[in-house]
């Protein structure tokens, strides 16, 4: 009996994964992403924008997308293919990969799981009021091990509470709890697994990254660094002006203990030198000038008084007598 030969691949699979091995070789940077549950309308409509930043989508069977790995002639291939898991799809760009994952996930929209769906990551129940009323769903609650009271006539979550980790199953009953809770963990769109790049892998992990969270470590390490610098006395742009402000104010300072006299010490030390005076006299400041106003006041009238004295006699020289004035009138009529 003649063994039969085992059927070579047809020329379409040989064709497309060629083109997967021109492409793995043109480009890069190879992204895995992951099409379960993605509607056939938004995979359109994210291709059409893929194609528009000159990033290329294609979908093949698993088996076609390992012999490509095979084949191509690029370093990391086999630990990409570690990453493969759901309804694969190969990414061939040469932009950024944290700027590809941001643009993917930005894209993604949340939906309710179902029965069977795997949960992407840990389900949270978040503690706070419900909309249901008190009844049997207080034990369905509690089944999945949702710690419950009533407050104000309704079913209310005493605290945080994980239904499900992720990669768990979840099963009908739990699905249906969580749409009439309202909370939605799966999101809809290319979920991109890990990115190759120079032969390094980075997972969602490492580009899956909290730009608020990023940016405050920057501005901290930052703030570090120049208070170090400023403490070791490292002259740099940025820390010159304020290293040679302090060492104006500490000069400064050593010469005011020393009492050492310049243009920028010559009044503080005057007024140390009159506080010190009056501290002496044990007199305030103020009751100082109190003391200085009332010697002004009374040295004032002392002044005064000759001069009021004086008038009166002037006045009394040009007065006339009686006799001096019957006289002339004598000498007139005489």
């Amino acid at each position: 009996m003649t063994p039969t030969k085992a059927a070579e691949p047809s020329q379409e699979k040989q064709a497309t994964v060629k083109e997967f091995v021109g492409l793995i070789e043109e480009y890069p940077i190879i992204g895995v992403v992951n099409m379960a549950n993605l509607p056939a309308k938004q995979l359109q409509d994210m291709r059409a924008k893929l194609r528009e930043k000159g990033i290329v989508l294609r979908m093949t069977k698993r088996r076609l997308i390992y012999k490509a790995f095979e084949q191509a002639k690029k370093d990391g291939l086999d630990k990409l293919q570690e990453h493969i898991q759901g309804m694969p799809a190969m990414i061939f760009t040469k932009e950024n990969p944290f700027a590809l994952f941001k643009l993917l996930k930005k894209s993604q929209s949340k939906a309710p799981i179902k029965g069977g769906q795997t949960a992407p990551d840990d389900i949270i129940v978040p503690a706070g009021p419900t909309s249901f009323a008190p009844g049997p769903v207080i034990g369905e609650l509690g089944a999945v091990g949702i710690k419950t009271a009533v407050e104000d006539g309704k079913i209310a979550v005493k605290e945080d509470s994980k239904v499900a980790s992720a990669g768990d199953t979840v099963d009908a009953k739990l699905a249906g709890l969580l749409g009439r809770l309202g909370i939605e963990p799966m999101r809809i769109g290319l979920d991109l697994l890990a990115v190759l790049e120079k032969g390094e892998i980075l997972g969602k992990d490492v580009l899956d990254v909290d730009e608020e969270a990023y940016y405050n470590d920057l501005v901290k390490a930052h703030t570090d660094a120049f208070g170090l610098a400023m403490d070791l006395g490292w002259a740099s742009k940025e820390t010159i002006t304020p290293l040679l402000q302090k060492a104006f104010m500490d000069a400064t300072t050593l010469a005011l203990d020393r009492g050492i006299v310049n243009g920028e010490t010559i009044k503080p030390l005057l007024s140390k030198a009159y506080a010190m005076s009056l501290a002496l006299t044990g007199l305030l400041p103020d009751e100082a000038l109190s003391q200085e106003a009332k010697a002004a006041q009374e040295a004032a009238p002392a002044e005064a008084a000759p001069a009021a004295e004086a008038a009166p006699k002037e006045e009394k020289k040009e007065e006339k007598k009686p006799e001096d004035s019957a006289a002339g009138l004598g000498a007139l009529f005489g």
